[in-house]
């Protein structure tokens, strides 16, 4: 880690703990800065606080009081995830006080180089490949995956140095709040419309994207999804060398997939076939990866042996695993009709889809098409399983409601044949029935356990 003297003494405010609020209120209190701490979640319930409190930083809960901001703060660091229109930020920018993110402050000491992968969807997929590319023939240092992951990019700046590598998945909310973070090479997997009602717009948030390359030189590189014609345009934009790639094969790609094969600057590298992650979109996410692993010198042997292995990321179309002909998924995280979509078209076998979840007064029509195209048999529960079962009644498919996810496993198995594919796909998020979606795939995974070994 640098040795910065930049923050000695001075009066930051940390709004919103959660782990990256917790890590940079540390992180500043190392560095000298005379920190406050302010959570709306109340004491007693926030282990976060009582961790920061007994470490000497000042902690105060229970609300936002703009009237706190009265006492000459030099810079706020705030959770991504609170909306710049926020009683205390809007306070804040109007006192002139600077507002950062946390990953500014990780890249603001960090000794090592950062990679930085940005997107609508496959960020995490994309991340993790990169991360494991890097490290599988490496003979020095090591590569850390970092960011919007869900690890803390300033714990590990913390302890990376000037021999490793900084991978950072990085959202739209932290990207706002950054401003010398310069990524070696930067990733945009894709931009699709999200998060409208944080950013307003869809041009704010196509906007808070490109950050991700604006203090990108002409000595860097920026990897871009060249099938999208909008990323053509916004190319413009960057500094860097464009490097694009292609599923598609659109001309002036330098990773794309051509046939049965996917390439970098004509190198043959796997066959698409062998990827374990199923769906075009991880093949373009593959793509995304395999253009970076080759910037940084990663032989194509090495970055074939990563994407034979890897079975995707936990609750992501996880393959889990398959037995009496039937493979089993955990898409956990497709917490809304967008990210089921895109589960559902990357399958070639016929689905048995498990899902349901919290009601957010979303329609879900627009899996109709979809299930009708792809799905054998549905298997619903959770406050949307009306919903989901409108859909399938819609679409002619057989379907069965159930009160909890483990009778959901179970039943589908059970409507099954050999050849078909289980997969859970929620659409919806968890908090009907669980804390969180990684809650949600666990017991997914542990009840397909268990009806697996009963198999046996």
């Amino acid at each position: 880690m640098k040795a910065i003297t930049d923050y000695q003494n001075k009066k930051v405010l940390v709004l919103g703990l959660a782990k990256s609020g917790v890590n940079a209120a540390k992180l500043l209190k190392r560095l000298g800065a005379l920190v406050t701490v302010n959570d709306k979640r109340e004491f007693d319930d926030n282990q976060n606080a009582k961790v920061l409190l007994e470490e000497g930083i000042r902690v105060i809960t229970g609300s936002h009081p703009v009237e706190l901001l009265d006492e000459n703060f030099e810079l706020m660091v705030k959770n991504p995830g609170i909306p710049y229109s926020n009683p205390m930020v809007k306070r804040a920018q109007e006192l002139g006080l600077p507002i950062i993110t946390e990953p500014e402050l990780a890249y603001e000491v960090s000794e090592a180089p950062w990679i930085a992968v940005t997107g609508s969807n496959g960020k995490t997929t994309t991340t993790t490949l990169i991360g494991q590319m890097l490290n599988e023939a490496r003979t020095t240092g090591h590569a850390y995956d970092a960011g919007n992951i869900g690890i803390p990019a300033s714990q590990v700046a913390e302890k990376a140095t000037a021999d490793d590598q900084i991978v950072a998945e990085l959202s739209s909310f932290q990207l706002l709040g950054i401003t010398q973070l310069h990524p070696e090479i930067a990733v945009l997997t894709n931009i699709y419309e999200a998060h409208l009602d944080y950013h307003g717009d869809r041009a704010h948030y196509v906007a808070a994207k490109m950050r991700i390359t604006m203090n990108q030189t002409p000595d860097d590189y920026f990897v871009m999804n060249w099938d999208l014609p909008e990323m053509h345009e916004l190319a413009k934009q960057s500094e860097a060398q464009i490097v694009p790639f292609s599923r598609q094969h659109v001309a002036g790609a330098r990773a794309y997939q051509e046939g049965e094969w996917l390439y970098f600057d004509s190198e043959r590298i796997i066959k698409a076939s062998e990827l374990q992650i199923p769906g075009d979109h991880n093949i373009e996410n593959a793509l995304a990866a395999i253009a970076v692993a080759r910037l940084k010198g990663v032989a194509g042997s090495a970055i074939a042996a990563v994407l034979r292995r890897f079975t995707g990321v936990k609750h992501r179309i996880q393959y889990v695993t398959a037995f009496n002909g039937r493979k089993f998924y955990n898409d956990s995280k497709a917490t809304n009709v967008e990210a089921s979509s895109v589960a559902l078209t990357a399958f070639d076998a016929p689905i048995v889809l498990i899902a349901g979840g919290l009601d957010r007064g979303l329609s879900m029509a627009d899996l109709t098409p979809l299930v009708k195209q792809h799905v054998a048999s549905m298997v619903v529960y959770g406050e949307t399983a009306p919903l989901l079962q409108q859909v399938a009644q819609d679409a002619g498919v057989p379907v069965e409601r159930v009160e909890q996810l483990p009778e959901a496993v179970r039943v589908a198995y059970e409507q099954s044949q050999p050849g078909q594919v289980i997969l859970l796909s929620p659409a919806a998020a968890s908090w009907d029935q669980f804390k969180n979606f990684e809650l949600r795939g666990d017991q997914f995974i542990e009840t397909v356990a268990a009806l697996e070994a009963e198999e046996k």
